[in-house]
């Protein structure tokens, strides 16, 4: 008769012996078995967790003997960038490159949404209201505030749109570029049903195209509606998903855009479907590259300011972007974790819902315990706006100085100074993406030879 110790040795030769499907792998079981318990998709926020080409992938050159770097304590580095310059009478100045991806109140608590202003103007630059109107406590903490006009119409006022300091029209996002937001009945409080016209309680899913548009002629007609409204002084922005980046930039910029906002497809949503953010648009890396060269083109590269978001998280990103070509970047998920989502001292409450802190992404259902992605308000009372808007102001600095430093060490005076040739590529994939060459060789997949 087996002894116990027998049967224990027994499991553990079965399971050493067990094979995991390469297509069925345990995530995917899980995910079969839930749809098949529930009837539902899967909805969740934050952004793509697949691997793709991204910066990491990419390495700075640096200065040697060839070129030489600047002295951090002696030579000046200059990290200002102007946007909106091409119509807009009163473009936006910024102190730093790096600015606050639109995220709607309603998504975001009022708190939160209050220290996203604040952080953002402690460092010189600007943030983005996101779906859904303008908070006055936004507005208040806010020293350039971009307005987001969406294809649902949510909070649209033309007061706030002359409040404001520039105008984005969303297309699509990062995300779920084809398809429209989701904003469930558990976080359509009061407030929120009021500036959205809504009926409280119900869940929204928002228009994933314009009304009032049906192509670029229609949208260069509404652009020029908004300039007039806003007396000609505000840039007016076209926030792209990347998907057909060239042609869409192309369209942007024929459409009347001062500025574009490319996001790819690493950007997070606070709501969308897991099999949109997983499976529909490309990577930030190759959406970049096509709409510089659809910029340059043109002859619009510069003229045209391009922003870019979807998974900037450190400066190393920042700088390689603007080496790249962009303008500036946009960030959304990185500055919520400045802000304190995700936080260890949470930890708890993460169990307490089926998650951890580092993992939480039910951004959707409205029980976010430290108070960033909810509308209950004994969860937001938790939040305070004025230490995380420090905390934000904190790392925008030190996402500046991260860049400041790589901009130095190849010799640039001015982060905009970073080139593409300053760069090389670990992988072939990202080589071929980014349109750099293959570290150690002369090699462009599909352009030269080594």
């Amino acid at each position: 008769m087996p002894t116990r110790k027998n049967r224990r040795t027994d499991r553990a030769e079965l399971r050493s012996r067990l094979r995991p499907s390469a297509t069925f792998p345990r995530d995917v079981i899980a995910e079969i078995q839930r749809a098949a318990d529930t009837g539902i998709y899967d909805i969740r926020g934050f952004g793509a967790k697949r691997r793709v080409p991204c910066f990491d992938d990419l390495l700075f050159l640096g200065a040697s003997m060839s070129r030489y770097p600047l002295e951090g304590y002696r030579e000046k580095c200059g990290t200002g960038v102007t946007l909106g310059t091409r119509y807009a009478s009163k473009p936006l100045e910024l102190k730093i490159p790096v600015t606050i991806a639109g995220m709607s109140f309603g998504a975001l608590s009022g708190p939160a949404k209050e220290a996203l202003g604040r952080g953002a103007t402690l460092a010189g630059t600007s943030t983005t209201t996101g779906d859904g109107g303008m908070t006055p406590e936004e507005r208040e903490h806010s020293e350039l505030l971009v307005y987001q006009l969406l294809p649902s119409r949510y909070g649209m006022n033309p007061d706030d749109l002359r409040r404001a300091d520039a105008i984005e029209i969303v297309v699509g996002q990062g995300a779920k570029p084809g398809g429209g937001g989701m904003l469930l009945g558990q976080k359509i409080s009061a407030r929120v049903a009021g500036m959205r016209d809504l009926p409280e309680g119900i869940d929204q899913r928002s228009a994933c195209r314009h009304p009032d548009w049906t192509g670029p002629d229609d949208l260069k007609i509404k652009i020029r509606e908004l300039r007039e409204i806003t007396n000609w002084e505000k840039p007016i922005y076209i926030k792209i998903g990347a998907a057909r980046t060239f042609y869409d930039t192309t369209l942007a910029v024929k459409a009347g855009a001062d500025v574009v906002v490319l996001d790819g497809m690493q950007g997070g949503t606070a709501a969308t479907q897991d099999v949109f953010i997983e499976h529909v648009g490309i990577p930030t890396l190759p959406a970049l590259r096509q709409a510089v060269e659809a910029l340059q083109e043109m002859d619009m590269h510069r003229k045209v300011q391009l922003v870019v978001s979807g998974g900037i998280r450190s400066g190393a990103d920042v700088a390689k972007a603007l080496a790249m070509g962009a303008d500036a970047v946009s960030i959304g998920v990185a500055a919520l974790i400045a802000l304190g989502d995700n936080a260890p001292a949470f930890e708890d409450d993460y169990n307490a819902l089926g998650s951890s802190a580092g993992y939480y992404d039910d951004w959707h259902e409205g029980r976010d315990p430290v108070g960033i992605s909810t509308q209950d308000d004994e969860l937001a009372a938790r939040f305070d706006p004025e230490l995380g808007g420090r905390r934000l102001a904190n790392y925008l600095n030190v996402l500046t100085l991260e860049t400041q430093t790589l901009a130095r060490a190849n010799g640039k005076s001015h982060v905009h100074n970073l080139e593409p040739e300053d760069l090389v590529a670990l992988t072939i994939e990202a080589a071929a993406m980014a349109g750099v060459p293959l570290a150690g060789t002369g090699w462009i997949p599909g352009r030269g030879t080594f």
